[in-house]
């Protein structure tokens, strides 16, 4: 079933917000679960060589004290994970300063 514009309005006069005021409720609650199952996915990788950061499972792997596979895919795989909160992140900031 698609949202029609009818179906928002009456949303909103239900919630008693604006149309824009339920759009961008709508869009930070939508980033803001996304930047939590993102974090839980990067605390995951964490725990799994019991560190708080990259560059400790970095210098684990550099002082042979974890293998380097899986580990370097999973210091990858951090990475990319921290660049996708910042992004949602800067999202959110950039939301809220519009609004």
């Amino acid at each position: 079933m698609s949202i029609t514009k009818e179906i928002i309005k009456k949303v909103a006069e239900d919630t008693g917000i604006t149309v824009d005021e339920l759009t961008i409720s709508g869009f930070l609650a939508l980033l803001r679960e996304k930047r939590r199952k993102v974090m839980l996915d990067r605390l995951d990788v964490l725990a799994r060589y019991n560190v708080t950061t990259g560059e400790e499972i970095e210098k684990k792997i550099k002082t042979g004290e974890i293998p380097e596979h899986p580990a370097w895919e999973d210091l990858i795989l951090l990475e990319n994970l921290e660049s996708s909160i910042a992004r949602i992140d800067e999202d959110i900031e950039t939301i809220q300063k519009s609004s």
